[in-house]
């Protein structure tokens, strides 16, 4: 009876699209309007944005992270972040941190491993981040960064990237969130 009312409450929750379109179409980006029905009934007009998927590596080097500092246009200003982009077409979340790692910080990987998957913001994003731990990290002092994309490679302490969560610079949610999945998992390791 109890796995019943489970799934009667999982049902009221649910939505069903009746329509959607595309209100606005960019390179990186769709933005959809959708047209919902709720299990009671109700309806309404949503939007979300499909994107492609995200990755994130988090690197570490001695005690250190490697991060990006660089221009965010949607902020006007400076953040100090994780290196990451969008994944391209058949590649594997490895691949993709590993990838953006040695574009953004020269930096190749001797050892990836995925940390945890999450959504950007469920209640707009269809798309997943991905974040990928990076160790046994050598330095081949080459950026291969995109035409536009200007960053400034730094390695600042772990302890000095908690410590600043939250400030100035390290504003930056997914930093937020690569840093907890990477005490997670440090702290699994020695138990």
């Amino acid at each position: 009876m109890k796995e019943n009312k489970a799934c009667d409450k999982d049902a009221a929750l649910r939505w069903d699209t009746l329509s959607e379109g595309v209100l606005l179409h960019h390179p990186i980006m769709d933005l959809m309007e959708k047209k919902e029905r709720a299990a009671n009934g109700l309806t309404g007009r949503y939007v979300s944005i499909r994107t492609k998927n995200w990755v994130l590596a988090v690197p570490v080097r001695d005690g250190k992270f490697v991060m990006v500092r660089q221009w965010r246009h949607g902020m006007e200003g400076i953040t100090v972040e994780f290196p990451g982009g969008v994944m391209e077409p058949g590649e594997t979340p490895e691949e993709g941190a590993a990838r953006e790692l040695l574009e953004e910080t020269g930096y190749r990987a001797g050892k990836v491993q995925v940390l945890g998957v999450c959504n950007p913001n469920p209640a707009i994003y269809n798309n997943t981040i991905t974040f990928v731990l990076a160790e046994e990290l050598t330095a081949t002092n080459e950026l291969h960064t995109d035409e536009d994309e200007f960053v400034e490679p730094v390695e600042i302490p772990v302890e000095t990237v908690l410590s600043k969560l939250g400030t100035g610079e390290f504003c930056n949610a997914f930093v937020g969130t690569g840093l907890a999945l990477y005490l997670a998992h440090e702290r699994s390791k020695n138990q």
